[in-house]
């Protein structure tokens, strides 16, 4: 008996470890794949400004994220990272409740000189982790260079994406998306997907950039009166606006579970960053009628191809917030009603004579802004962190007051930098290389040699 007993007990060992093995195989590979994912995101920014652009700042447009995303890696190597780390309860660096915060953590598990940083072969989460973050810095920077096409300078704009991906961003995740983070432990600020930490400071950060940038060339006329001035290919701006939404999913199972030091894998994927339950079932259903959702009210609030499709993506901005928490119909509703409110913000920023490009203050900021409300407004109540102390619960007011951090966070820098590079002379190009075209004055080449001539009308 007693051998049987001690067989059966090698057997139950052996499966465990057969069964840790294989969670940490998935666990691994399911956050590897968010980075390519992701990267997606970035091919398709890259096709949608381009196409947005005029022939002649086609290439000039596409160059400048492709080098803000190559600036950012290293930045966030040696800094970003360890500001996650350090600066969730505050400036102070103090350790919080989860005792994974503080100056102390950060120079454990973040520093450039930390064994966590580099090919430790017994570390499995640490590199892929920080590049999914990665990514997300990436993103904002990417937010913000559609707004600003076609007049921008290169330095500039990387002083700008560098500023606003490894340092902002980085911080608001500290504070909004992060265990130990003041605005969860303090507000109960619930923000899953995003549409505050990522979308509102990149929006308002962007804001704050094209106030001091002004409009391109020929935008505005001397009555106030606005003028379109439409990208070269319409098809190549929606094609990259449905590649984000493809690697949208990439950027939302990056917002599942936040790794431990174990990098263990319970069988199934049932949490959030807040340790606050969810399965990717539910997700999924979300996602996909938020998405639904954000087309639909988009079309028929304006019958355009452009803001249908940014209405996809608007639709998921909405909702990502609480896609953690909603029954799918609700999803839905809450991406219709943002979808549709785009059109009449787009105007109203025009009207403001601030011209941006591809709308990405009413895609990112206004609605991360309705997403980050539409919590508060539907999920009062709802746990915000789960954890061994008291719950703190999710409120309205929590939920206005991290969003007015998020909107202060994005344009304060947004505007200062902007404002410090203008009074440089780094922020905008001469107005003759603006008119002849920044591909010829300033890459130099030509995205069309053979067939499209670059117009120097200054009205074009």
């Amino acid at each position: 008996m007693e051998q049987e007993l001690a067989t059966l007990a090698a057997t139950v060992a052996e499966l465990q470890a057969k069964a840790a093995a294989t969670g940490s195989i998935f666990s691994e590979t399911f956050y590897y794949l968010t980075i390519p994912l992701m990267v997606l995101i970035h091919v398709g920014f890259l096709a949608y400004e381009m196409g947005a652009s005029r022939s002649k700042n086609a290439l000039a447009s596409g160059i400048k994220n492709i080098l803000a995303f190559a600036m950012i890696v290293p930045f966030f190597y040696y800094v970003g990272w360890w500001i996650y780390w350090a600066f969730p309860t505050g400036l102070s660096g103090a350790m919080g409740a989860m005792e994974i915060s503080g100056f102390a953590y950060a120079n454990e598990i973040a520093s450039p000189t930390s064994p966590y940083m580099g090919p430790n072969l017994g570390d499995q989460a640490s590199g892929v982790f920080w590049g999914a973050f990665v990514l997300f810095a990436a993103t904002t920077a990417s937010i913000l260079s559609g707004a600003v096409i076609e007049r921008i300078q290169l330095t500039g704009f990387i002083a700008l994406a560098v500023v606003l991906g490894a340092f902002i961003w980085i911080l608001a995740a500290a504070w909004g998306w992060h265990a130990d983070g003041w605005l969860v432990t303090k507000l109960g600020y619930h923000d899953f997907g995003a549409s505050g930490v990522v979308h509102m400071i990149a929006g308002f950060f962007a804001l704050g950039v094209l106030i001091n940038l002004g409009p391109r060339i020929g935008k505005f006329n001397a009555d106030g009166s606005a003028n379109q001035i439409a990208g070269h290919s319409m098809p190549m701006t929606l094609i990259g606006l449905m590649l984000i939404i493809a690697g949208f999913w990439g950027f939302l199972m990056g917002c599942v579970i936040v790794p431990g030091e174990a990098w263990s894998w319970s069988g199934k994927i049932e949490t959030s960053i807040y340790g606050t339950p969810m399965t990717m079932s539910g997700m999924t259903f979300n996602v996909l009628m938020a998405f639904a959702g954000g087309i639909i009210g988009a079309w028929m609030t304006t019958r355009d191809p452009f803001w249908m499709m940014s209405g996809a993506l608007g639709g998921i901005i909405s909702a990502a917030a609480g896609i953690d928490l909603w029954w799918p119909p609700l999803a839905f509703v809450i991406g219709f009603i943002g979808a549709s409110m785009m059109p009449f913000v787009a105007s109203f920023i025009e009207r403001m004579k601030i011209d941006d490009a591809v709308g990405a203050f009413t895609v990112h900021g206004f609605l991360g802004l309705w997403g980050v409300l539409a919590v508060g407004i539907v999920g009062s109540g709802y746990p915000a962190l789960f954890g061994e102390a008291d719950v703190i619960e999710i409120s309205f007011m929590g939920q206005l007051g991290g969003a007015a951090v998020m909107a202060l966070l994005g344009f304060v820098p947004g505007y200062a930098v902007s404002f410090v590079l203008k009074a440089m002379g780094m922020l905008r190009v001469p107005e003759s290389a603006e008119l002849l075209g920044l591909d010829l004055t300033k890459v130099p080449s030509s995205a069309y040699p053979e067939s499209i001539h670059p117009s120097v009308s200054p009205a074009e």
